[in-house]
């Protein structure tokens, strides 16, 4: 059992908090900012660049930018991680650009004088998601607690795979807009389990770029637009830079008014338990009359305006 942790990883953290297991969490990104809680956490790591300010075209210029230059995306307070002495380090080896990847966690292990073990999370499917929870229950000692919240998820999928449904509409979920990205991972699984047929991209795949002639040639019939790290409005404001483009008004999906913003953050680019919530929600999306009485948290998503 680890009494020091440190996480460079934001859905770690809230696997933390839904253990119960907060008091031994001493270091954090700034990115973990879920629970409210866990943005009083001191801060290990932060980004060099402000995000939050900044389109997502701007974003894939300064990506490519610091990549081209070989630049260190994240900053490390070396002092901090000195002090805190973590006797645990969790990180991710999903994406080095989301979140701290394999070269800050073996610069943080090389400056400390102990050397910490390290958790590395790699989730690529919901069972991975899950299973996450419990490598992490087992390394604070809360295994019965994991598998209370591992029995809680899958009951919660089963109940939404399970329910009937006579249609399944074709959908596309997109991971960033300028340029386009089809979401990979987990989010096929889900639009699946949600009830719709996934397209262009495969379960457990990376996110790649796409551009408007593969999405027009396998035709959805439903888009979701959930850029990585956007929060609802975000979204919608970044949308708006759609309407302009005749090839993105003249898709069947937008010209059915079918096409849908969510929350992405919260719900869908973390690979976290409220996973399961995002889930809840494209099944709203996919199939609302049969899901009208499900309760998703607001603003939690918004069908877009078809602009004329």
């Amino acid at each position: 059992m680890f009494n020091r942790i440190v996480s460079f990883l934001p859905s770690a953290t809230e696997i933390i908090y839904l253990l119960g297991s907060q008091d031994v969490l001493l270091g954090v990104t700034h990115q973990c900012n879920y629970p409210p809680d866990a943005k009083q956490k001191p801060q290990v790591i932060k980004s060099v660049f402000d995000s939050d300010s900044m389109t997502s075209l701007q974003i894939e210029e300064k990506i490519q930018e610091l990549s081209k230059l070989q630049n260190d995306m994240f900053m490390i307070n070396y002092d901090l991680l000195k002090k805190i002495e973590p006797d645990l380090i969790i990180s991710q080896g999903l994406c080095d650009v989301c979140s701290p990847h394999n070269r800050e966690i073996d610069k943080s292990i090389q400056c400390l004088d102990n050397k910490p073990d390290t958790l590395i999370l790699d989730p690529h499917t919901i069972d991975d998601i899950i299973q996450n929870i419990m490598d992490i229950a087992v390394r604070v000692g809360k295994e019965s607690k994991g598998l209370e919240i591992k029995h809680s998820l899958t009951k919660r999928i089963e109940q939404i795979s399970s329910y009937p449904s006579d249609k399944k509409p074709k959908v596309i979920c997109l991971e960033w807009i300028e340029p386009f990205y089809i979401c990979g991972h987990w989010v096929p699984q889900m639009i699946e389990i949600a009830g719709g047929i996934n397209g262009i991209s495969r379960i457990g795949d990376r996110s790649h770029k796409i551009d408007l002639i593969q999405i027009s040639g396998f035709d959805p019939d439903i888009i979701v637009l959930m850029p990585c790290g956007f929060d609802l409005s975000k979204v919608l404001v970044e949308s708006t830079s759609l309407h302009k483009n005749p090839q993105w008004n003249s898709l069947r999906a937008v010209q059915n008014d079918m096409v849908y913003a969510v929350d992405a953050l919260s719900y869908f680019s973390r690979p976290s338990p409220r996973i399961i919530t995002g889930i809840e929600i494209l099944s709203k999306i996919i199939n609302p009359d049969s899901f009208a009485d499900l309760t998703v948290p607001l603003n939690s998503y918004s069908k877009l305006k078809k602009v004329t």
